[in-house]
């Protein structure tokens, strides 16, 4: 069986730029005071990550804040381009990054369904026979015609979640999402994502719960300045984690979650123009 998700050498690098110069005379300050001068170092977020997942699998990816999980997370959703490497997706993703990514402020909640299941590559017939499931499942009554520049943080979850479950995708990207939100909707989300593992979909999550990662996910990554320095099942990966943390002095969290059930088989995932 193939892997539905390949890093291989993935490398990422960002320009981070200070004393920024924007109008003519601060350049010309810069010439006679070489303090004052623009500079630009290269920074090197992630640095040859070879991973693979396999259908039906839930995988975590852990560390530290700055560890450059989320950008791992975005190249493999297509939003970032890797510096260097490649990433090989064979299926349809649910990127479930940050609230609201792809919606347009301007527009409405129900114009926004039609902007993001486009995004998804449906058609406009498509997308019109799942406008009603997605709407209810939202529950944002009356505020589904207002514009999205209006909602609060829940109300983007609660919208961008019921987009992405009605889909049906092939891999689930989570991102933290479903710690924002009321505790009603928190467990409508994790009853279908339940309902999703039971279908076989392969779940990707980044998560600082410890105790999540080992109750739900098969594998996982341990990632620090870029880098996996870890990588096997999901308890050893944890375990690992804990000690290099209490090496340094530091804790973690490990709050315990609501578990998926284990995942059904099903036919391999194929990558767009594959055969069958």
């Amino acid at each position: 069986m193939l892997p539905i998700i390949e890093c291989r050498g993935v490398s990422k690098a960002f320009v981070l730029r200070s004393n920024r110069q924007f109008l003519f005379k601060d350049r010309v300050l810069g010439l006679v005071r070489p303090h004052l001068r623009e500079t630009a170092e290269r920074f090197w977020a992630l640095q040859d990550v070879n991973i693979t997942v396999d259908p039906h699998e839930a995988f975590a990816f852990i560390g530290p804040n700055g560890a450059g999980k989320t950008t791992l997370f975005r190249i493999i959703a297509g939003i970032f381009q890797p510096t260097a490497g490649s990433v090989l997706v064979r299926g349809r993703i649910a990127p479930l990054l940050s609230l609201g990514i792809g919606f347009h402020p301007e527009l409405t909640g129900r114009e926004n369904i039609y902007l993001s299941a486009a995004l998804f590559g449906l058609t406009t017939p498509e997308i019109r026979a799942l406008e009603g499931a997605i709407t209810e499942f939202a529950e944002l009554g009356d505020f589904i015609d207002a514009p999205i520049k209006n909602y609060s943080s829940g109300m983007h979850l609660r919208l961008g979640f019921s987009i992405a479950a009605q889909l049906q995708p092939d891999i689930f990207l989570l991102d933290e999402v479903l710690s924002v939100g009321d505790e009603h909707f928190q467990q409508k989300c994790l009853r279908r994502l339940e309902q999703e593992r039971l279908a076989g979909r392969t779940f990707v999550v980044v998560t600082h719960s410890l105790g999540f990662v080992e109750e739900t996910c098969d594998r996982a990554a341990l990632l620090m300045n870029g880098r996996v320095v870890a990588l096997g099942s999901a308890k050893e990966v944890t375990r690992r984690y804990r000690e290099l943390v209490a090496r340094e002095g530091g804790g973690v969290r490990g709050a315990p979650a609501p578990r998926f059930p284990a995942p059904a088989k099903r036919a391999d995932v194929r990558a767009p123009g594959e055969g069958g």
